[in-house]
């Protein structure tokens, strides 16, 4: 399994967005990209300004974040495995300091190993917090605001593997005029 996948609670972990002058050429896109990509209803949403593009309007965000329980588990998973090797990474720096006989851990052992470990842990919980605000979901919801503000439309994928990644981007690239994607 894949560590990814560990950590992220979504199907899709990549969100892939077309920008299209009008309705018209991205419904068409949004059409071919799912008979080439072999994506179904549920992965390409079509957004455009009926949509509105307001912070929390329930047709704007539930288009570009359909998998709102998959959040909901990767907020808890990224926290759980980053709090976790934050801890690791805490207990294996305090056994580094031991073994290299540190004056300063060697004369308090118990309180280091706690600072070690609470430090460790929050900085990994710090890390599970970033996971979970995926900043790499920004470019893609920004262009999308961006473009529905100017009366432009969006044509929004969710594919699950490499291949309908790569076709989904291939087909948009030859149609729309601009592409953005996540990581």
């Amino acid at each position: 399994m894949k560590i990814k996948h560990v950590i992220f609670g979504e199907r899709s972990l990549t969100k892939v967005a077309g920008l299209f002058m009008n309705r018209s050429g991205a419904e068409d896109a949004a059409q071919q990209v799912k008979r080439t990509a072999g994506l179904d209803d549920a992965q390409v949403n079509l957004v455009g300004p009926p949509d509105g593009d307001a912070p929390g309007s329930p047709a704007f965000s539930s288009k570009l974040e359909p998998e709102q329980a998959g959040i909901w588990r990767t907020l808890v998973r990224a926290h759980v495995a980053s709090g976790t090797a934050g801890i690791a990474v805490g207990v294996l720096l305090y056994l580094g300091f031991i073994v290299a006989g540190n004056p300063a851990v060697m004369s308090t052992p118990g309180m280091s190993l706690m600072a070690f470990v609470f430090f460790g842990g929050l900085l990994g919980l710090l890390v599970g917090g970033l996971l979970t605000v995926r900043p790499d979901h920004l470019l893609v919801i920004t262009s999308v605001r961006r473009a529905i503000r100017k009366g432009r439309w969006a044509v929004v994928i969710h594919p699950v593997t490499q291949a309908q990644i790569d076709r989904a981007v291939n087909e948009l690239r030859g149609r729309g005029y601009r592409v953005v994607r996540s990581l």
